[in-house]
């Protein structure tokens, strides 16, 4: 990252983060004791950097026009600008909190009807149906269903953390098609994943999370002029946990029922999309 300017503390940025990113400028904006620092990931876009900077600090409009036009009918401050600036994303994390919501309602009921596949009990015993079975019924929904399960809070705050981190990320620089195409394909494969490993009952959105963190990094390394940015420590971080998730430890201190196939699974469809995508875009330069 390359330091721009250094902003005062009390300025608000909001206008010119969304700016920024709608005009796939990547970016970071730190805090400190002194203030605001204004970070570029591209040295080579500078210039318009500097230019959207003089713009914003004569107040003048600075988001493109035709985003700006469709997004003129809406107030900044309305409950709706998440949903119009990462619709995908948005959608997602709603669902997510909606499934959260109607399993404290309906229990186990939900689980058996977004599991991976078909469950129930006879005779005091679980029954599991079959996978091929399920989808040749019908059920098409269940190898991607169990993505929106979440078993707790911390559970599903931290899985709605990234992909909302992540996932705006990827919207404000590639447009919702690319997000909706890693959500579907990093979740099916990361369910699959668990479900190869034997596992059937399982469920978050931290396959899609681990997804977003292979796709966002490999494309902010090999392809920088895309935008894309996550610190190094976050990714060392994720992926130290990843790892501690996989050992007995985890399992001392309370960790350890973790899908741990779902975050490797999820990751790996990250790395291959992050990967084709990074190789088109350095072609098309």
């Amino acid at each position: 990252m390359y330091r721009v300017m250094q902003l005062p503390p009390d300025v608000d940025t909001r206008e010119l983060r969304r700016a920024l990113w709608a005009h796939r400028i990547g970016h970071r904006i730190t805090e400190d004791d002194k203030g605001q620092t204004l970070w570029l990931a591209d040295p080579r876009q500078q210039e318009e950097l500097q230019q959207l900077l003089v713009r914003w600090q004569r107040g003048e409009p600075l988001m493109p026009k035709g985003r700006a036009s469709r997004l003129s009918s809406l107030p900044t401050s309305s409950l709706l600008t998440p949903l119009r600036l990462a619709p995908v994303t948005a959608v997602t994390l709603a669902l997510c909190l909606v499934v959260f919501a109607t399993m404290a309602v309906f229990g186990d009921r939900v689980i058996a009807a977004l599991a991976i596949v078909p469950l129930g009990v006879i005779n005091g015993s679980l029954a599991v149906g079959s996978l091929v079975e399920a989808v040749l019924g019908g059920q098409v929904w269940r190898p991607l269903s169990p993505a929106f399960l979440h078993f707790g809070w911390m559970h599903l705050i931290f899985n709605m953390l990234w992909l909302w981190y992540f996932g705006r990320q990827v919207e404000a620089l590639q447009g919702s098609g690319r997000m909706l195409l890693i959500v579907l394909t990093a979740g099916i494969g990361a369910n699959l994943a668990q479900y190869a490993a034997g596992t059937v009952l399982f469920g978050g959105m931290s396959g899609v999370d681990f997804a977003l963190l292979g796709y966002v990094w490999l494309m902010s390394r090999r392809a920088p002029a895309s935008g894309f940015f996550v610190p190094q420590m976050l990714v060392v971080f994720m992926l130290g946990w990843m790892i501690f998730t996989m050992t007995d430890m985890a399992g001392a201190v309370g960790f350890g029922n973790v899908a741990n196939e779902a975050h490797l699974g999820g990751l790996v469809v990250g790395l291959a999309l992050g990967w084709y995508y990074s190789w088109r875009a350095r072609r098309q330069r």
